[in-house]
This record gives structure tokens, sequence and C-alpha cells, in this order.
């Protein structure tokens, strides 16, 4: 099964900021494994093929956190996120 490879910029000031997204990727069926780093202000993320990139990019920015940029297995990618009907 193919898998996906997110990466997204950050905004994040302190561990909190950076727990608060780990907490929500850790929740998300299909996440596999991520990596998110206070000093490089990056989440790095392996998913099931069935995650798509605009979920991942949703729960993210439900922390609160601003997302600068995005990338799905290396391409640039919006961060709009699209508002809750």
């Amino acid at each position: 099964m193919a898998e996906h490879k997110y990466k997204f910029n950050i905004s994040m000031s302190c561990g909190g900021c950076s727990g608060a997204v780990e907490r929500v990727l850790k929740k998300l069926d299909g996440v596999k494994s991520y990596d998110v780093s206070l000093e490089t202000q990056t989440a790095d993320i392996v998913t099931d093929e069935s995650l798509d990139y605009q979920t991942v990019l949703e729960k993210i920015s439900k922390t609160g956190k601003k997302i600068n940029s995005g990338e799905a297995d290396g391409e640039t990618k919006s961060v709009e996120v699209a508002a809750a009907a």
C-alpha cells in the first residue's frame, strides 16, 4: 500500500504549541508516523494512502497555529483551509 509524506511549516513558539500539533496527529486515523520540531518549526507526517492532505491540514489548523506552508509528496500545496460549512 502506498503512503503519503506531508510537510508543514507551522508557527510554534513553545513546547505547548508543538505538543498541541502532536496531539491532533496522534488522534488522526491513518497517520503512520510524525515528527513535530519546535526548533525547525516543521511537522513531517507519513500517512496511509487513504488520508488526504486537506484532512491533515484542517486538523493541524484546528490547533490555532498559523500554517505558513505545506507540501504533499514533495509538491508545494495551498494552506488555505475551507471555511466550515
